[in-house]
């Protein structure tokens, strides 16, 4: 069976320049790739058949014989090009190579690159690096939300070459050494090893004239002035993220992020779980024992009232609705928490003392709680005994 002519594989007609069977090709290998043609018997075929037209007329050289001899030039004993292979249509070298070329061609748009050629200088400049900023702030903050200026010590694009790196902000040239690639290749026997370009450090550009505020790395150190505005409800651990505000990046390459990690400061009056505030609040024993009112704070900086209920023990709890922290995306409040801490006088005067006495002669029934401990102390010794 006769080789069909590469121009008609390729969809392209004789005049075709370099770019329109670029182009033709990577339109045909996406169509043809065996991978997305299960149900097709014919695919792998014609794949291979547009991998080796490309291959001949993407080389000038290749093109320029195929050209004049057509499929002649490459088969074997009939041309120079043959006859210099002994019968095969690629050295070993230049199959490793044309493989090579296939694979970046087909797959460089499928891994976010360009492929062999796409790799000229501003699309490999590189980015900045991502920041980290510790922010501490108040409980009362984090309740009503606030705007904050802070100083960040970070590289910024330089001005006098307005972040390319040359001096007088000139474009750099395209590295010689690898065509804009950013890296070099080199055959070891049947492989193909790629290696970092060591002309450009893999940026594909290089700088006759580097900046001199700048050194050539196209940003200088500098701290700045940011303002954060901190959304109410915000805890330990919240991460804020300003994108665009860290690092600037390498010869004009897009800037990194700056994230704020906000830590919430432990408060003197209020425990804070999740949205719900707790607030230990002590009272007198009378106050526990007789009822009463007592007033306490509110995050908002307001007042609450309280109402206790005569009897009340260590550890009671009494909620206020509403009086707790915002809840970070909405949602209302939580509660806040009264925990009551019945507080024992101290340096008690004689008639107190003689009062309190007198007290505790005529309440001996007026104490469950102890009264059930020790009769259960009581039973848990006679047990022993038995």
């Amino acid at each position: 069976m006769s080789k069909r002519d590469y121009y008609d594989v390729l969809g392209v007609s004789k005049g075709a320049g370099a770019d329109e069977i670029k182009k033709a090709y990577r339109k045909k290998a996406k169509e043809l790739h065996p991978d997305r043609n299960a149900d097709n018997p014919d695919a792998e075929a014609q794949f291979k058949e547009a991998n080796e037209a490309y291959d001949i007329l993407k080389d000038a050289e290749k093109k320029a014989a195929y050209d004049r001899f057509g499929h002649a030039a490459f088969e074997g004993g009939t041309g120079a090009s043959a006859g210099a292979r002994g019968g095969n249509p690629f050295g070993q070298g230049d199959f490793q190579s044309a493989f090579s070329d296939v694979f970046d061609d087909l797959f460089g748009d499928f891994m976010g690159g360009g492929g062999r050629g796409g790799g000229g200088g501003r699309q490999r400049a590189s980015r900045g690096s991502d920041l980290r900023y510790n922010l501490r702030i108040e409980l009362e903050d984090a309740y009503k939300g606030m705007s904050k200026t802070i100083q960040v010590p970070a590289s910024v694009a330089c001005d006098s070459c307005s972040g390319t790196g040359a001096e007088g902000g000139a474009e750099p040239t395209t590295c010689p050494t690898c065509s804009g690639m950013g890296k070099v290749r080199a055959q070891q026997g049947f492989f193909t090893v790629e290696r970092t370009c060591p002309t450009c450090s893999g940026l594909g550009q290089t700088i006759k004239n580097p900046c001199k505020t700048c050194g050539g790395q196209g940003r200088v150190e500098k701290e700045r002035s940011l303002s954060v505005n901190i959304p109410p409800g915000v805890e330990t651990g919240t991460r804020i993220r300003l994108a665009g505000e860290g690092e600037a990046g390498m010869r004009g390459g897009p800037a990194g992020d700056l994230y704020i990690f906000i830590e919430v400061a432990q408060h003197e009056l209020f425990e804070r779980d999740g949205t719900n505030l707790y607030c230990r609040v002590p009272v007198s024993m009378s106050t526990a024992a007789l009822g009463g009112s007592i007033e306490v704070p509110t995050i908002d900086g307001g007042r609450g009232r309280v109402q206790i209920p005569a009897g009340s023990q260590s550890g009671r709890q009494m909620r206020l609705r509403g009086k707790g922290m915002p809840a970070l995306r909405g949602g209302g409040h939580g509660d806040m928490f009264i925990e009551l801490a019945v507080e024992t006088p101290v340096n008690l005067t004689a008639k107190q003392k003689e009062l309190l006495k007198e007290f505790a002669a005529l309440s001996e029934e007026n104490n469950p709680e102890s009264s059930s401990f020790f009769s259960s102390v009581k039973s848990f010794w006679d047990s022993m005994k038995g």
